[in-house]
Order: C-alpha cells, then sequence, then structure tokens
C-alpha cells in the first residue's frame, strides 16, 4: 500500500491541524483535579435536600452551587469526550470518558431531588418567590416547563435511581463508539487500476466521492461488509439503547417513546409526522434526482454508491484557509462582530480539529457548552463537501457561543429540536453566496452536488432513518421480537420505496445502514435534520433578501437557548412549524436545485 493513501497516526498531524484543548485544562493532571473538586461538591449539594423549600435565600444558595457545579461538569465532560474522539485507540482517554460518565451520574444523583421539591412547593409559591426576590426571576421559564412536565417528575427517592442508571446506561452507546471507531476493521479500498487505498472512518467519505467508480463501488462494499460481519452484535447493542428508551418512558408515564421524547420540549406529535408525511409525498422529486444524475454520469444502471459521484472532472480544490474565508464572506449579513468570532475561533483559537488521522471518530461534530469553547471535529479532504461541513458545524459552534454568552447556565444549552437551524442556516447562506459569486459552470455543478448532498443526508436518509426507528420502537414497546434480520429487511424495504426503482438494490449492504448512524442513540433525534434544513432556508430567505430586522432576529434567536421552548424560538424568528408549510417549502427549493441540475446536463 501507498504511504500516500495510509492515514497518520494522531501523533504525526500538525498542531496547527487540532484543536486546543488546553484551554479547557493544561494537562490530563488538570482535569483529575477538576474532577476531585466537582466530586467533593456533591455532599454540599445533596446537603440541600428537604431545604429549598425554607426561604428565597435558601433556593439561591442551591442555585448558586448548582450552576457552579454544573459549569465545571461540562469541561469535564468536553475535555475527555474531545480527547477520545480524536483517537480511539487512546486507552488513558478512552479511561477517562468512563470516569466522567461515573462523575455525571453521581452529579446528577446527588441533585435528583431539586425538580421534585420545587414541584412539591407548589407552583404560585414558587411564582411569588420570583416576583420578590429578582434573584429568582431567571427562574420563569424553567418552572413553566416544570409545571407542564410534573405528571412525569417522580419522587426524589425514585429520581435518584433514575440519576444513578445513567451510568450504567451510559455502556451502550460507548459501546457502539468503540466498536465503531476502534474495533471495527475495514478491507482497503481497491482502484480501477489495482491501487489499494487505507479505508478508516476519518476517509471514508472522501472515498465515496472519488471519481474512480471502482474506488467508491469497494469503498461502499466494503465499508457496509464491516458492518454486516457485526450485525448481530449491533442489533445487540441498538436494541439494547431503544429498550432503554422504552424504559424512561414506562418509569415516567408516557405514553410512547416518541412522546416522550418530544414532550419534554412541549412539541406536537404532529411535527414528526408532518415530517415524515410531506417526506413520503414527496419522493417522486428525488427519483426524478436520480434519474438526472443517472443520466449527467452517462450509467446504465445507479447504484447507491454513485449518490457521491463527481459529475465532472474539474472539481473545486478548497484549502481549510479558503473555506473559513469564503464562509466568513458568506455570513457577511450577521455582521462584522459574527464573522470575527468564527474567525478568530477557526484560525487563532483552534476551535477545530481538522487532521485526517488513523483512530479519529467518523463524521463530524461540534461541541462545547458553558465556559468552554465551541470545539468543533471533522476530517477535512480540501474540497467544497469538507467546506460546506465545516460551515455546518460552524453553526452549531456558533449558536452554542451565543446561547452562553447570552443565558444563565440552566438556560445555556438549547435543545434538539432546534439544534440543527444555525448549522443548516451556516450551509444555506454560504453555498448561496457561492453561487453568486462563482459563476463558472463546473462550479456550479459542484455546488449543487454539494446541496444534494447534504439535503440528501438531512431530507433523505435522517427521514428514512425515523421512520425505521419509529417502527423498532413500537414493535419494542409491543414486545414484539427485533433482531438483526428484522431491521435489515425494514431498512432495506424503506429505501426500496424511497429509490423507487431508480437505484440498483443491494438488500444486505443497504439493510445494514442503520448500524452506521450513531444518530439512532439519540432517542428520536434523526427527525429532526428535516427540521433544522427546512428552518435554515426559511430564516435565510429574508435576510438574503435584505429584509430590515431579519439578520437580528436570526441572533436573536441564537442568542435564546433553553430559556424559551424550541418551536416558540423558531416561530419569533420567522418559522411556524405548527402546519407543515416550512417543510413543504424546503422540498420546494430541493425541486429547484434539480431544476438547475438538468438544465446543466
Amino acid at each position: 500500500m501507498s504511504d500516500t493513501n495510509v492515514l497518520p497516526l494522531r501523533s504525526e498531524v500538525p498542531l496547527e491541524q487540532t484543536w486546543n484543548l488546553e484551554r479547557l485544562f493544561p494537562t490530563p493532571e488538570d482535569w483529575e483535579a477538576a474532577c476531585r473538586e466537582l466530586s467533593n461538591m456533591l455532599p454540599r449539594l445533596a446537603a440541600y435536600q428537604g431545604r429549598l423549600s425554607e426561604s428565597p435565600q435558601r433556593l439561591i444558595e442551591f442555585l448558586e452551587l448548582y450552576q457552579q457545579a454544573g459549569a465545571l461538569r461540562v469541561k469535564i465532560i468536553v475535555y475527555a469526550d474531545n480527547a477520545s474522539a480524536v483517537d480511539k485507540t487512546d486507552q488513558a482517554a478512552a479511561a477517562r470518558v468512563g470516569q466522567k460518565e461515573s462523575l455525571e451520574a453521581q452529579l446528577h444523583s446527588a441533585v435528583a431531588f431539586f425538580k421534585p421539591e420545587l414541584v412539591a412547593m407548589g407552583f404560585e409559591r414558587l411564582r411569588g418567590w420570583m416576583q420578590t426576590t429578582p434573584e429568582l426571576a431567571f427562574l420563569a421559564h424553567y418552572v413553566e416547563r416544570l409545571e407542564a412536565q410534573q405528571a412525569h417528575i417522580r419522587s426524589s427517592e425514585v429520581e435518584r435511581v433514575l440519576a444513578l442508571a445513567m451510568d450504567p446506561f451510559s455502556g451502550v452507546p460507548a459501546a457502539y463508539d468503540m466498536i465503531n471507531s476502534a474495533d471495527l476493521k475495514f478491507k482497503p479500498a481497491t482502484s480501477s487500476d489495482g491501487a489499494q487505498l487505507e479505508l478508516a472512518q476519518a476517509s471514508s467519505f472522501s472515498l465515496t466521492t472519488h471519481p474512480d467508480r471502482e474506488v467508491r463501488r469497494t469503498t461502499w462494499e466494503n465499508y457496509a461488509d464491516a458492518y454486516l460481519g457485526m450485525k448481530n452484535t449491533y442489533a445487540a447493542i441498538l436494541t439494547a439503547r431503544m429498550k432503554q428508551d422504552v424504559f424512561h418512558m414506562r418509569a415516567r408515564g408516557y405514553g410512547s417513546s416518541l412522546e416522550a421524547a418530544l414532550g419534554v420540549f412541549n412539541i406536537p406529535e404532529g411535527v414528526f409526522r408532518d415530517v415524515l408525511s410531506v417526506f413520503q409525498a414527496n419522493l417522486p422529486t428525488w427519483q426524478r434526482y436520480w434519474r438526472a444524475r443517472r443520466r449527467a454520469l452517462g450509467y446504465g444502471d445507479l447504484h447507491v454508491y454513485d449518490v457521491e459521484a463527481p459529475l465532472t472532472g474539474d472539481n473545486p480544490v478548497v484549502p481549510y484557509r479558503q473555506a473559513v474565508d469564503w464562509i466568513c464572506a458568506g455570513l457577511a449579513p450577521l455582521g462584522e462582530a459574527y464573522v470575527d468570532v468564527l474567525r478568530r475561533g477557526c484560525l487563532e483559537q483552534r476551535w477545530v480539529d481538522w487532521a485526517r488521522n488513523k483512530g479519529k471518530v467518523e463524521g463530524a461534530f461540534s461541541s462545547g457548552i458553558y465556559g468552554t469553547d465551541p470545539y468543533v471535529l471533522l476530517s477535512y479532504s480540501d474540497d467544497l463537501s469538507s467546506l460546506s461541513t465545516l460551515a455546518h458545524e460552524l453553526g452549531h459552534s456558533l449558536h452554542t457561543y451565543h446561547t452562553q454568552t447570552s443565558q444563565p447556565y440552566i438556560y445555556c444549552d438549547y435543545s434538539s429540536s432546534v439544534a440543527e437551524v444555525a448549522s443548516n442556516f451556516n450551509q444555506a447562506m454560504v453555498r448561496e453566496y457561492l453561487f453568486r459569486t462563482r459563476p463558472e459552470r463546473n462550479f456550479q455543478i459542484a455546488l449543487i452536488e454539494e446541496a444534494m448532498s447534504n439535503f440528501h443526508r438531512y431530507f433523505f436518509i435522517m427521514p428514512t432513518l425515523a421512520r425505521f426507528e419509529l417502527a423498532m420502537h413500537t414493535r419494542l414497546e409491543q414486545g414484539k421480537p427485533v433482531n438483526a434480520a428484522i431491521m435489515i429487511d425494514l431498512m432495506a424495504d424503506l429505501f426500496e420505496e424511497g429509490y423507487g426503482g431508480e437505484m440498483a438494490i443491494d438488500r444486505e449492504r443497504l439493510g445494514i445502514t442503520w448500524a452506521q448512524f450513531a444518530h439512532l442513540y439519540m432517542n428520536f433525534y434523526v427527525f429532526q435534520y428535516a427540521i433544522g434544513i427546512s428552518a435554515a432556508h426559511a430564516l435565510a430567505k429574508p435576510i438574503l433578501a435584505g429584509e430590515a430586522g431579519a439578520a437580528e432576529r436570526y441572533l436573536d434567536f441564537l442568542r435564546a437557548g433553553d430559556s424559551i421552548y424550541p418551536l416558540d424560538a423558531l416561530r419569533m424568528a420567522g418559522a411556524d412549524f405548527s402546519r407543515p408549510e416550512p417543510i413543504e417549502e424546503g422540498f420546494a427549493y430541493l425541486a429547484s436545485l434539480v431544476d438547475r441540475l438538468e438544465r446543466l446536463f
């Protein structure tokens, strides 16, 4: 195997391509010291049990300590998770992940009495305290949510048990993560001239977009075959994770896992149903795209490994710094302050870990919350797809940045229901900037390919996974059997329906797709990508049109964090998901991209 096709070890990548976790803790020893500090805070927190109702001052004291502990907790989590994500072969980093999970469960256990005691105090009394004590006024939305969820809050003793269960339950996604990123081995991809290229999580996407069809075919097949070789293990792990969702649903008195996932955010199940119904109604748009792609490539049959095939031989080369420049230019309508924070994070403060190395986890993510940098991980490949991924993750990061600089700890996060809005918004803004400023035919084609790749993931793959997820949870809730064969057959059936006869189908390899997405370990998360991409385009449209106040409304949305219900925040910014129109408009934009592609070929 040629050395040029071998990924470097983590120790061999340049420092400037890595993130600066030392801004959190200079050394692992400092991280250990922080863990001891947090551990020492737990008895002090627990000592407030039964005392919150004594006086407003007592509640203020607890909240101050609670928020201090929470801020330290997130620094501990981000350091441990990020250090492990860049190299899953690092055993010391893996041990820290397990250590922080245990500590996190202990913290949740120590404060498990908090919500039950507030409920027991009575909401009239709490609101009276908030009116007479300015230091408690910020609790207004928290109390509103708590009142809406009081039927699902359990006693302090039960809440403590549920909190302690977090530690052993965390072993399920941890097992998936370690198998996926450290233990799973892939056969190398092979080019049409017989050369071998190393296939790993960090290189898989760059190989699926390779101009050589044989590289794409062998990448897709070898990638799927590795998962099929462990299909029973993956099925057992995912089933265990979904059973945890069912356990929590029943323990908290919800009617279904879907209700439990959405209810805490005050999201009607109708929003989920809208996503799936609009998706299914618009499958003909996707089938038209498969036909257009097949004609553009000149193939008799289109295979799944051709979905990311380049349509021209002149794809733009986009080095990392060029990507940062274009992202900043595309987001200039949000103002100089927004762009300056982003640029410094990418080029000076080392928020971004963009190296490609052995042991690095697949995909990309943004991490960080209160008191940390909003770090970004990806494996950058000097192309438009990598630029798009970077813009996406920086959307998450700037959402995090604006939330944590605007909200107290108790609201410093934002719900999963809006988590994919800012990310897709960044992509939409940067894409439209490049459509305007780079009129060359091949560049325009490449931009359409990048957009369709993004929509394919969020408006095709994710809704299909959401249908799979709903079916699997329903089976488990009804006590029906679940195994690898059932999962593979259902997944293949759903994809066949989506492809509508326009794609050559390899049922086993296509059917194992569920094993390749860690998103399924996050209870009903995947459908929210469709919400995110729909809302993103709805919010970008008036800003791109120069509508007065639109940019500021969007920035207010970023600043809101968890201080407002997610659908209310989106409505405030200009996207109303009480009706299906925003999702339908998202599909209308998708159809316009297919129109552009058909005109170019």
